[in-house]
């Protein structure tokens, strides 16, 4: 599958401080979440995918190609900046036509544009003839949000656009954005909280001072994480003999065993080598287990490790 985006050494730095260092990394189709904390280096990245900034250094392409002084490519972007500069004193609908007709469309395509994009996200027609400044934070992200797809973009980026809203906000917002991936827009999504984008996003991509700590599904991110290690609880009825076992394997990075509660906690060296031998071990141990529970389901788990 092509990548939508690809970055090659890719750095960015505004004199002495480094937005982006000499990251590589490719966005495939549909929906990617960009996660990391407050300043490492989301912002920078995602104005170089809408070309807004130029690299220091490397290469990224959009579709195949640089997006900076690319017309062609930023026509088939949408963006959704971080910071709200939605003119407070017009309404929606007269915002976005005016925004087609800036696009080339006539006014009365520029209207019919804008009424079936302020319907796609959500935004009920009952609040079409209020101001901006009269809208509630989530309302003011639909209508961004309808601002970026106003042209039909094939990639859609988006710059913390839950960043403000309340749980049920989130909520809409996120089932805004599954209906549109699901319509065929790829998303590039950005957030500092994980918890966000784990559930919508199967493609995800760390970032931390200005570097890619992992990118790709929970399997792929837990295989490049050289420093993370899969835990595992377990109650049996032989602890010790069950931990030796497993050792002998080869398949542990470390362990801790309590006999008398008769719980085994494990560290895995490679998940997915002891998930292919674990029922040979077992049978060959002869320990009688009755559970086995992770103690690392959660990708946030791994997100707060490597930022730390």
């Amino acid at each position: 599958m092509t990548p939508l985006i690809q970055a090659r050494e890719l750095s960015r730095w505004y004199g002495i401080v480094m937005g982006l260092n000499n990251v590589s990394f490719d966005v495939p189709p549909g929906m990617t979440g960009l996660v990391g904390p407050n300043g490492a280096g989301k912002s920078t990245l995602l104005q170089i995918v809408t070309g807004q900034l130029q690299p220091s250094s490397g290469t990224l392409t959009v579709f195949q190609e640089p997006p900076w002084n690319n017309a062609r490519i930023l026509s088939r972007l949408g963006y959704c900046p971080e910071s709200e500069a939605v003119p407070r004193e017009l309404m929606p609908l007269d915002w976005l036509t005016g925004l087609g007709c800036l696009s080339g469309l006539d006014a009365a395509a520029a209207r019919s544009r804008a009424e079936a994009t302020l319907d796609r996200v959500r935004l009920g027609r009952e609040h079409w003839q209020r101001r901006l400044g009269q809208y509630s934070k989530g309302m003011r992200q639909r209508v961004k949000l309808a601002q970026a797809l106003l042209h039909d973009p094939r990639l859609l980026v988006l710059d913390e656009p839950m960043n403000g809203l309340d749980p049920l906000g989130r909520q809409e917002m996120a089932q805004i954005l599954q209906h549109l991936a699901s319509q065929g827009v790829s998303i590039l999504i950005s957030s500092h909280i994980l918890a966000e984008l784990e559930p919508l996003c199967p493609h995800i991509l760390i970032l931390n001072w200005g570097r890619v700590l992992a990118s790709g599904g929970r399997r792929d991110i837990r295989s490049e994480l050289k420093d993370w290690a899969e835990e595992l609880s377990i109650r049996c009825d032989d602890p010790i003999r069950l931990a030796r076992r497993l050792f002998e394997a080869d398949l542990l990075r470390g362990f801790d065993c309590d006999p008398a509660e008769k719980t085994l906690e494990i560290r895995l060296r490679d998940p997915e080598a002891f998930y292919a031998q674990w029922t040979g071990l077992l049978l060959s141990s002869g320990v009688a287990v009755h559970e086995i529970r992770s103690r690392t389901q959660s990708l946030r788990q791994i997100f707060e490790k490597v930022t730390a």
